[in-house]
């Protein structure tokens, strides 16, 4: 069993909680300026350069107050159109992001950075608001030691308790179990402790071992990932469901055009409705896992020549280069990338943007971007996932994983300039990310009825995946 630590206040140490290249890093001057912009100035902005919202129902946006889904991180696409207009496309969103760690300071004495706005402005905020069972304070993690423990560090700081920090991985053996919905910790001498409130970062296939719902307040709760922040399938489904709702006030969630449900049998016939261009996911996998970007045959028989261990898989048009991309009902979008480096190349970037809802509404939190690892070119000459891929995370083996930082691109005075986006862009890419956070917060309270009560026959009706379905723990 991994070891449980229990984390004292007067414990934050930077170096511990940042990357190195992050830690005596200076927030560009337009990124700091997109922080310090109230929900009125970036409401003004927006509108004036989108005259077709409707700039009431952006502020009620901007001001919903989320039940279930606290703080979430969309990755996002700066992209063209064949007409040449740029957007933010949403690729998927994350119900427990990563980004603390590679966030540049606000200000020369921002010791804690996005740790403490987020801890501080969302989640002590819900524990007020909520009746909760005796018990201690903890961080439940399976990945990312780096910044679980700087949230444990934050949270002890600015309680003054004590905070355990609980490794909760898959496949191994746990140190916590759930009594009448309170989540019990188990120390090594056997002395066991209820748990009242838990900041949660578990990221593989959390709702094998997290009931969807519990007395104990989890941030954010299994019923999230589900919903759509672990769960693609859903998260498009919660996606097009908003669209509608929000079809009369001019704002769009942005996505690439998706088919959903299919089985493996199926994909050869919709990777050739997108032209043979098309991204293959595997809707409840993250960190890049599961993920097959398909532009030539050999590639797509490579794929088809696995098996999986879920039945049903989503179908994404690709975004690539002008010159390959998929042409989908929208048209064909094709990647902006980097600013060309000194021997010309352009590489294609997303932009991870962390958000926390609050009593007065949302706020941005952290965001850093990742470029690919080789060079976008006209032609294909190596792996599509070479010059796709954006993902940082390696996995080593069941468990264990590596972060390849030489791609990380941060929001400081170095790189933010080679990413080629301004201001507006960041506006929209929050407003994008905003939009996703309350779609899934609105599908997660569609699936909880009124007695607090998981409607396993209507998760089941929208994703009838058995291998799923036989996974999680009510």
């Amino acid at each position: 069993m991994r070891k449980i630590e229990k984390i004292a206040p007067d414990h934050f140490e930077q170096e511990d909680h940042f990357y190195p290249k992050a830690l005596n890093s200076q927030l560009h001057a337009m990124v700091s300026h997109f922080f310090n912009l109230d929900h009125e100035r970036l409401i003004k902005r927006y509108s004036h350069l989108n005259p077709q919202v409707n700039t009431d129902h952006l502020r009620e946006v901007l001001a919903y107050q989320c039940k279930h889904f606290f703080w979430g991180g969309a990755d996002l696409f700066y992209v063209a159109t064949e007409q040449g207009n740029r957007e933010m496309v949403v690729l998927e969103t994350n119900s427990c992001p990563s980004g603390q760690k590679s966030m540049p300071p606000r200000s020369d004495s921002d010791e804690f950075r996005g740790y403490r706005y987020l801890i501080e402005n969302s989640f002590l905020p819900q524990l007020k608001k909520r009746r909760l069972p005796k018990g201690a304070l903890g961080v439940i993690y399976d990945k990312n030691y780096m910044e679980t423990s700087g949230y444990a560090a934050t949270l002890s700081e600015l309680t003054g308790e004590d905070v355990y920090l609980i490794p909760h991985f898959n496949n191994e053996e746990k140190c916590i179990h759930f009594e009448n919905g309170v989540m019990m910790l188990t120390l090594e001498n056997g002395e066991v402790i209820p748990i009242r409130a838990a900041f949660r970062y578990v990221t593989q296939k959390p709702w094998n071992r997290i009931p969807v719902t519990s007395k104990t307040f989890i941030f954010n709760s299994t019923l999230v990932c589900l919903s759509g922040g672990r769960n693609k399938l859903l998260a498009n489904k919660a996606y097009e469901i908003y669209n509608t709702e929000l079809f009369s006030s001019g704002l769009k969630i942005n996505m690439p055009e998706t088919i959903k449900d299919v089985s493996k049998l199926e994909i050869p016939l919709w990777v050739k409705k997108f032209g043979g261009k098309a991204v293959i996911k595997n809707p409840y996998s993250n960190a890049g896992q599961g993920v097959y970007t398909i532009t030539t045959e050999d590639e797509l028989e490579e794929f088809l020549s696995h098996d999986y261990p879920y039945d049903q898989f989503i179908v994404q048009s690709l975004i690539g280069h002008y010159d390959w991309s998929s042409h989908s009902e929208q048209g064909k979008y094709f990647h902006i990338g980097t600013v060309p480096d000194k021997k010309g190349k352009i590489f294609i970037a997303d932009l991870r943007v962390m958000v926390y809802s609050s009593p007065s509404g949302f706020a941005p939190c952290a965001m850093y971007a990742r470029r690919a690892k080789a060079p976008m070119t006209s032609e294909i000459t190596t792996s599509s996932w070479e010059v796709l891929g954006t993902n940082l995370s390696v996995k080593k083996g069941e468990n264990e994983w590596e972060s390849d930082t030489s791609r990380l691109m941060l929001m400081d005075r170095k790189d933010f300039n080679s990413l080629g986006v301004g201001i507006d862009d960041l506006i929209e890419a929050y407003i994008q990310t905003v939009l996703t956070v309350v779609a899934i917060d609105k599908m997660a309270q569609t699936l909880i009825n009124k007695k607090g009560q998981f409607r396993n026959k209507l998760f089941s009706s929208l994703d009838n995946d058995k291998s799923l379905l036989s996974e999680i723990m009510l």
